[in-house]
């Protein structure tokens, strides 16, 4: 019998979901929803400037889907880290550029690796056999570690760095999908879009002009829907 019979036996289609609070992590949430019997929900602030309101929103997301199994840790030493817009108060916001093919000043150092880590430790704890990401390759020009290559990379690194008997698949079920795909696709699964929350700026109305703000708006636009979240500027 293989490693990988030998987990499905221990804990058949059980996963950990990354759940940020983002529109991206809720649609994620709830397709990882239909395709396991058990679900864990991973929450991880970084001392980001939202990181409040992203609280809020995952404890809402994870109460409409039931899930009790709940995990909610900080890694604040990225913020001491620095080098991002998100944790150093110092260094601006900037206004949208979705044309860009610059790396935004939004990007936290190699940040996705430290939350993937975090979910494989979990996960081997638990005996989950997938962690869910819900890692976007529309936002790769600016952010490498959302490329796949970087996610089938990692996945070859659980494979190395666990015990034998450890089998656990990345999942990022939404990789390919654009923003606006992303708003059909949550609809069509009924996932509490408006229940999440998008801006780096503001924790009471999103601002409308970061960067998540304005992919988020242009998403709902191209699929023809009101994003039902408070904005100050549209």
């Amino acid at each position: 019998m293989s490693s990988e019979d030998k987990s499905e036996i221990r804990n058949p289609k059980s996963a950990i979901v990354l759940v940020s609070g983002g529109m991206d992590s809720c649609l994620t949430a709830a397709i990882a929803r239909a395709e396991n019997d058990e679900l864990a929900f991973l929450h991880i602030s970084y001392r980001q400037r939202t990181e409040r309101r992203e609280r809020q929103a995952f404890n809402d997301i994870a109460d409409f889907y039931g899930v009790a199994k709940r995990l909610d840790v900080s890694i604040e030493y990225l913020a001491r880290i620095g080098g991002s817009s998100l944790t150093d108060p110092s260094i601006e916001v900037t206004a949208a550029d979705l044309e860009s093919t610059e790396i935004p000043t939004s990007y936290v150092p190699f940040r996705n690796a430290n939350l993937l880590s975090i979910a494989t430790s979990w996960a081997e704890v638990l005996g989950a056999r997938a962690i869910y990401i819900g890692a976007v390759a529309e936002d790769s020009s600016g952010y490498p570690d959302c490329r796949p290559e970087f996610y089938a990379a990692f996945e070859r690194t659980i494979e190395t760095g666990t015990k034998p008997e450890t089998v656990i698949r990345i999942k990022t079920p939404i990789i390919d999908l654009s923003k606006a795909e992303i708003v059909e696709k949550s609809l069509e699964l009924q996932a509490p879009l408006e229940l999440s929350w998008s801006c780096y700026r503001s924790e009471t109305l999103a601002c409308g002009t970061c960067d998540s703000c304005a992919l988020r708006l242009r998403g709902f636009a191209r699929a023809g829907y009101e994003d039902p979240i408070p904005y100050q500027t549209k």
